[in-house]
């Protein structure tokens, strides 16, 4: 991975896709070989679930956009029908019309009477239609959605004042409203007693005849169609899995597809956790809950990796010593564990992404999310180097750098310790991170609401920040020096206050939950910092940027907010939740914001980034054995996202 590569593929509107080399993928035997592509193909299987909670239209204006792409007959080099082209894939990108991360709908960039000449330029006579469905109809709905800017107008809101699930547009809730689902939840908890399941993370709730009802994804009810070949394939992989153990949780990953049952489910994640020995692991199933303002419903997501035992080193060694960092941490002793269990972390390579890991992917993963797992089994948490080395290799000399950091020191430090000081920082994060504290009996992770998130994602990036300025980890051996540590911490204030401001359109305030979470801790500190001035605002030029004058003290004010942010989750405090929230990070500076547009826009940058995946394909004698399984990359995001409508286009569109 050290060879420096062109990375990109493509740029469009505010995206560029790049690939993902899979080191070490030729090395594998033959049946790790096969194993990685059975699950690869389960990971893909539900592409069409998530578009559908993304959004109930998706499916339906997927089909007849790229019905159109494929067919239209009228001129295909007018500026029109390039922004045609843009739009599409920008809800490819996004699966759906809304944004990945500002979750407002994406708009279409065209004009209404455009989309009919495209219509009335099309042939539809391939099309495939439903039969309880008319074409026309759906072209119609299909055109009200696009260019009705009432409607469908944000994915998740997570406004205070407004009926959060009324004012979202997702599909995890069918006419019902957020007193509704909330007492709903509040009963299915308080009947089940003891039991630990997660209620509602895998189904969509539904109110008929004033009555509310669960429609839960599995084999023979919502989604079977999707579920059912995702089965097919996990079970053909586990004929190829590399020890018992994956077999096992493999068999049970599909009870829980087939029936739907959460107690299989943790069942699952249990048996996932204790194994430890496969270099091949995966992510399969309804999982993380940033996609419901109430933070109970699981998007779909899917990913298939391969450790790298070398790289993994600086994880395990976290690991060893995750006591360590809990006795030590600055949280209040009543919100520390007693007993640090199962911990383990991992670096990986993925070797697939789906669902809601692709395009746009995480660095770093932290599961299960159940907080009972969690304490009384462990965790299991990954860093994706092949991702976070694609990133690194992308940002060399783009001109961001050299843009928004203040001084020459700085800029010297980022390009000397960037790379290493970023990754240990999401190995913090997601190893120990999360998997750190404990919350007060009779405390559950919904009490936070539509804040849960924030919170949450705060509390991981403050342990991480705490002791990557720890001389244990130059003890350690996983620093050269807290200088290293100190690019980190620029870098993290950075991005936090100046350039992630790029992703947001003037006049807009935060609304996706990592990002609010880096402002609220940059803005505490600056706050809490100033009469100190631990961290200053700087001009030159007539330019904004931020300078670290004391980096033990910023140290210090990271260790006091942790305590903060984790006796709120610890007590399930709502109110200083939404307080901390609304008040850090939630706003921003318009003065500053638009100067940090002015400056990224001369750069012509791409501020987000997603990733294409490469393709497997199974080799085989005349026999028809299977004698190699060979990787390709994929020749462009269009063919790629055409293909997998074609292969993995299961669903209906329309799912009630």
């Amino acid at each position: 991975m050290k060879e420096e590569k062109n990375v990109l593929v493509e740029k469009f509107a505010d995206i560029k896709i790049l690939r993902y080399e899979v080191p070490g993928f030729e090395q594998l035997s033959l049946q790790q070989k096969i194993y990685i592509y059975y699950l690869s193909i389960a990971a893909c299987c539900g592409r069409d679930i998530l578009w559908d909670q993304n959004n109930r239209y998706n499916l339906r204006i997927r089909a007849i956009l790229e019905h159109i792409f494929v067919n239209y007959k009228g001129i295909r080099t007018s500026e029109e029908f390039t922004a045609f082209v843009v739009y599409l894939k920008r809800i490819w990108f996004s699966n759906g019309i809304h944004h990945h991360y500002s979750t407002e709908k994406i708009p279409a960039g065209f004009s209404s009477a455009y989309f009919d000449q495209l219509v009335g330029y099309t042939n539809w006579k391939t099309f495939e239609i439903e039969k309880d469905q008319d074409l026309q109809t759906t072209i119609q709905q299909v055109k009200d959605i696009l260019f009705d800017d009432t409607r469908e107008t944000k994915r998740v809101c997570l406004d205070q004042g407004k009926d959060l699930l009324h004012a979202s547009s997702n599909n995890y809730y069918q006419n019902v409203s957020q007193a509704e689902a909330e007492e709903f939840y509040a009963r299915k908890k308080e009947a089940s007693g003891d039991n630990p399941v997660s209620h509602g993370l895998n189904s969509t709730l539904v109110k008929t005849d004033e009555q509310l009802e669960e429609k839960v994804w599995r084999s023979q009810s919502l989604y079977s169609e999707a579920i059912c070949p995702t089965v097919f394939y996990l079970e053909k992989a586990k004929l190829y899995a590399e020890n018992e153990q994956q077999k096992r949780y493999i068999e049970v990953l599909c009870d829980y597809y087939r029936s739907g049952d959460l107690q299989k489910f943790d069942e699952y994640n249990i048996l996932w956790l204790q194994e430890q020995a496969g270099q091949i692991d995966f992510v399969n199933g309804f999982i993380e809950v940033y996609g419901d303002s109430l933070g109970i419903k699981g998007s779909w997501e899917a990913l298939v990796n391969i450790k790298d035992h070398e790289a993994s080193i600086r994880a395990e060694v976290l690991s060893r010593h995750a006591h360590w960092f809990e006795d030590h941490s600055p949280v209040a002793p009543r919100f520390k564990k007693t007993e640090v269990k199962g911990v383990s972390a991992k670096v990986i390579h993925a070797a697939m992404l789906g669902g809601d890991c692709y395009p746009a992917t995480p660095i770093g993963i932290n599961l299960p999310n159940s907080e009972w797992i969690r304490e009384q089994y462990g965790s299991k948490s990954v860093t994706i180097e092949n991702i976070t080395y694609s990133y690194f290799l992308d940002s060399m000399k783009n001109g961001m750098l050299e843009e928004f950091a203040a001084t020459e020191e700085e800029k010297q430090r980022a390009q000397q310790f960037g790379y290493l000081a970023g990754n240990l920082h999401t190995d913090l994060h997601e190893c120990l991170g999360h998997g750190s504290g404990k919350i007060n009996k009779g405390v559950k992770t919904e009490d936070l609401k539509n804040y849960y998130s924030t919170i949450e994602e705060t509390r991981a990036d403050l342990f991480a920040l705490y002791y990557i300025m720890d001389e244990k980890m130059v003890e350690l051996g996983l620093l050269p020096s807290l200088d290293a540590a100190k690019a980190e911490y620029d870098a993290y204030l950075r991005n936090a206050l100046i350039t992630q401001l790029t992703r947001i359109e003037a006049g807009k305030n935060i609304e996706e939950s990592h990002m609010r979470n880096r402002q609220l801790i940059a803005n505490w500190i600056m706050q809490h910092g100033a009469d100190s001035k631990t961290v200053e605002w700087v001009s030159n030029d007539n330019k904004s940027f931020v300078i670290i004058r004391n980096y033990q003290r910023m140290r210090e004010l990271v260790g006091k907010l942790l305590a903060e942010i984790q006796r709120i989750k610890s007590e399930g405090d709502f109110d200083a939740a939404r307080n901390i929230v609304e008040t850090y990070g939630v706003k921003i500076d318009p003065k500053l914001h638009q100067e940090v547009l002015e400056r990224f826009k001369k750069l012509n940058i791409a501020p987000y980034t997603g990733f294409l995946n490469p393709e497997y394909k199974l080799i085989k004698n005349q026999e028809g054995e299977i004698t190699d399984v060979t990787i390709e990359q994929a020749a462009d995001f269009t063919s790629q996202m055409l293909s997998y409508s074609e292969k993995f286009g299961f669903l209906p569109l329309v799912n009630e």
